[in-house]
C-alpha cells in the first residue's frame, strides 16, 4: 500500500521518470513517511491501551522479580518476535521506560527488535541458507544481550529526558481516574499526541536524509567499493548503513544483490545490521528521549559490535 502510494504520486500524478534520482528520492520519501507515521501512531496507540490495562508498577515488579539474565532474555525474545523496524521500536522503548523497566534491559529489546524477526529469518534461510541465517540470528542475539549489558554499566537512566518520567507519573495517575473502555481510548490517544507531537519533525528529517541517499547514491557504487573482504570494508559498510532506513526484512533483497556481485558476506551482514538497528531516523527519535551521552554510547556500542560481527563472518567465510 505504501509503495503504491509513493509510485502513484511520483510516477503517475507528477509524471516523473522512474530512472530519475529525484523521482527515486521522492518516491522513497513519500512511501516511508506514510509507512513510518502509520506504524508510529498505531504502535503508540496499542502500547497506550496495553499500559492502561496493566499498570506500570505491575510490569516493573514482574521484571524485578526475575534475575537480570532472565529479564534481559525475555526482552530480547520479545524484540525478536515483533517484526518492527527501528523507528517503530522506539515507541515501545518509551513504553518500557515509562513502565519502570531497567534501561539496560530496555536497550537489549531496542537492539533485538529491528534486527531479528521471524519474516526476516525465513527469507534469510531461503536466500542465504540455513547456516548463514542461524549465524546472523545468533550474532544479533549476542549483540542485543551484550549491548544491553554495556549500556546498563554506564547507568543511562541519568540521561533520560525529564518529560519521559513525567509521562510515567501522569499515566499512573490517569489510570486511577478512569479505567473504562472510553477512558482507556482517551489515554491511548493522549499518548499518541504527546509522543508524536514531540518527535515528528525529527522523523521527517531522518526520512529526508535517507531518501536523498537512496536516490542519489547508486547501488552499483556501493557494490563496487565493498566487493572485497578488506578490513576497512566492514566499518565502511556500517557507516554507509546509517542513513539507509529500512527493516531487516526490507534490506534482505539488497543483501542478496550484493552477495550476487561478490561482496563479502561479513560486509553485507554488517551493512544489514547497521541499516536495521543504527538508522539515522532512530537516532533522531532517540535524541528526543535520551541525551547526547547515552545516544553516543549506544551508537558506539552498536557500531563496534556490527564491525566485529562483520570481521568474524568475513574470516569464517573467506
Amino acid at each position: 500500500m505504501f509503495e503504491w502510494l509513493g509510485n502513484t504520486i511520483t510516477y503517475e500524478w507528477l509524471g516523473l521518470s522512474i530512472i530519475s534520482p529525484v523521482a527515486q528520492a521522492l518516491q522513497f520519501f513519500i512511501m516511508d513517511t506514510a509507512k513510518i507515521f502509520v506504524l508510529l501512531i498505531s504502535i503508540i496507540y496499542i502500547m497506550g491501551l496495553l499500559r492502561s490495562v496493566m499498570r506500570p508498577e505491575r510490569v516493573r515488579d514482574y521484571v524485578r522479580g526475575k534475575p537480570q539474565w532472565q529479564a534481559r532474555s525475555l526482552a530480547i525474545l520479545l524484540g525478536a518476535i515483533t517484526p518492527f523496524c527501528s523507528c517503530s521500536s522506539v515507541p515501545l522503548f518509551i513504553g518500557f521506560v515509562e513502565a519502570g523497566i531497567p534501561l539496560g534491559i530496555t536497550f537489549s529489546f531496542l537492539i533485538a527488535s529491528p534486527m531479528i524477526n521471524e519474516v526476516a529469518v525465513v527469507l534469510l534461510v531461503g536466500i542465504l541458507g540455513f547456516e548463514v541465517a542461524a549465524l546472523y540470528v545468533a550474532a544479533g542475539l549476542l549483540v542485543a544481550f551484550v549491548g544491553g549489558m554495556i549500556m546498563q554499566w554506564f547507568k543511562p537512566e541519568r540521561w533520560v529526558e525529564d518529560y519521559v518520567w513525567k509521562i510515567q507519573v501522569g499515566a499512573a495517575h490517569q489510570l486511577h481516574l478512569d479505567t473504562s473502555l472510553n477512558g482507556r481510548h482517551r489515554f491511548a490517544m493522549g499518548e499518541v499526541r504527546e509522543i508524536v507531537g514531540r518527535i515528528w519533525k525529527w522523523v521527517v528529517v531522518g526520512i529526508a536524509a535517507g531518501a536523498l541517499f537512496h536516490g542519489y547514491v547508486p547501488g552499483a557504487w556501493i557494490q563496487a567499493h565493498l566487493a572485497t573482504a578488506d578490513v576497512w570494508s566492514v566499518p565502511a559498510a556500517v557507516l554507509i548503513g546509517i542513513p539507509l532506513y529500512s527493516n531487516a526484512t526490507g534490506v534482505i533483497p539488497l543483501a542478496e544483490a550484493m552477495l550476487g556481485k561478490g561482496v563479502a558476506i561479513g560486509t553485507v551482514l554488517a551493512l544489514m545490521m547497521s541499516i536495521a538497528a543504527l538508522s539515522l531516523p532512530e537516532m533522531l527519535i532517540l535524541k528526543k528521549v535520551i541525551r547526547w551521552p547515552a545516544l553516543a554510547i549506544y551508537a558506539a556500542v552498536l557500531a563496534l559490535s556490527f564491525t566485529l560481527v562483520g570481521w568474524v563472518f568475513n574470516g569464517l567465510f573467506a
